[in-house]
């Protein structure tokens, strides 16, 4: 019989988890506010900007602090994509600070796909930082999988993604 997973949440587990977005031009603040729900449902209120009318020099940071990721996790699990998780979640870690960035087109199909680093996608991303003392441990558990018994991983290690996203072979031919 398999343990049932631990919920993590980033909230009340000694981090700090913030998400950023920012709203530029034609950019239609209720379906990124749509997007930001199915991922961050429990998250605290935001104030939105309105659907922009033409012509518009919209320019708007949302920063929005004490987010938590249990449904983004859980979504996780769901798309089986843990060790993608793990690989993206930890490639920018510095010191006690995760960010990694998340395309809004995806969340609002509520799915996860995570950003390339230095690259834009068509529809924006969430920028999401998570900061604390065991950062690096909590990444660890919170994309953990039973698979892991037989293929233990660590941030950074031989079976991490490239930093194009690419999945990286195993083993050479």
């Amino acid at each position: 019989m398999t343990a049932p997973r631990v919920r993590l949440t980033g909230v009340d587990e000694g981090l700090e988890v913030t998400v950023r977005t920012r709203i530029r031009g034609g950019e239609d603040g209720p379906r990124i506010a749509e997007a930001f729900a199915a991922l961050f449902p429990n998250a605290p209120p935001v104030e939105w900007p309105a659907t922009p009318s033409f012509p518009t020099e919209q320019d708007t940071v949302i920063e929005v602090p004490g987010v938590p990721l249990d449904t983004m996790l859980t979504k996780l699990h769901e798309q089986r994509i843990l060790d993608t998780a793990l690989d993206a979640m930890g490639a920018a870690l510095e010191g006690h600070v995760a960010v990694f960035s998340i395309e809004r087109v995806a969340a609002l199909a509520g799915k996860v796909t995570f950003g390339l680093p230095g690259h834009s996608p068509l529809g924006g991303v969430f920028d999401v930082e998570i900061s604390g003392e065991g950062v690096e441990d909590w990444l660890l558990a919170a994309t953990h999988h039973a698979g892991r018994a037989r293929v233990p991983r660590h941030l950074g290690d031989e079976r991490a993604m490239a930093e194009d996203g690419e999945a990286v072979t195993w083993f050479e031919r």
